[in-house]
């Protein structure tokens, strides 16, 4: 069994190499910039962190791309990153915070899954996404992100890579989104640690139904 499990995950990421290596002309569908992204989300109160440097975009590799700040009515303050691709064909791919976290000098100190109960076009939804505790020094975050494209939201880096092979197959389209909430923790015990979950899951709450416009299905 562990050996065509290896067989499966080698095949496909053969496959996914191949795809974002082809050349087939790909158009994306229209959507709106985030430079129009709403600044309030029920009562958080957005603002720009300053633009990211030229050398750091170019690693990134996005086409569009959010960073914002918002605060609460009790001024907690929840950090948003949304980078968006337009294609994942040419090289330029997403960047797990897996990755990218540890390299800032974060380091988890928990892991696992959130389920999320939200709406989506009206329509009660549950998504599942990334959690983490992080840790630099005395400093403590919560991490929540997942990856959407095309109205999904994935959590697992596996099945993302699963379904840009598919979807580039049958729709012939790569773009896709990471969205990242940080949160930061404000005490060493478990109960700040539940703080920060209770105001990251109520900020992605309003965020969530805002987004088809801008991660186009």
């Amino acid at each position: 069994m562990l050996n065509r499990a290896l067989v499966l995950f080698v095949t496909l990421l053969c496959g996914a190499a191949a795809v974002v290596r082809a050349n087939r002309p790909e158009q994306a569908p229209p959507r709106v910039s985030f430079e129009r992204f709403p600044s309030q989300l029920g009562g958080w109160s957005g603002q720009q962190l300053p633009a990211m440097e030229d050398r750091i975009l170019a690693i990134l590799g996005v086409d569009d791309y959010l960073n914002r700040v918002y605060y609460g009515p009790d001024r907690s303050a929840a950090g948003l990153y949304i980078g968006y691709y337009k294609s994942q064909r040419q090289g330029d791919a997403i960047h797990s915070p897996q990755n990218c976290l540890p390299g800032a000098g974060w380091e988890p100190t928990q892991k696992g899954l959130l389920t999320i109960s939200t709406v989506a076009a009206g329509v009660p939804a549950a998504i599942a996404v990334n959690r983490y505790v992080i840790q630099k020094g005395a400093d403590r975050q919560l991490v929540l992100y997942w990856y959407q494209s095309h109205g999904r939201v994935v959590a697992s880096e596996y099945w993302s890579k699963f379904y840009l092979v598919r979807d580039a197959v049958r729709m012939n389209r790569t773009d896709a989104a990471l969205v990242r909430v940080i949160v930061p923790i404000a005490s060493n015990d478990d109960d700040g640690v539940g703080q920060a979950e209770a105001r990251a899951v109520d900020f992605v709450k309003k965020l969530y139904p805002t987004l088809p416009d801008y991660l186009p299905s």
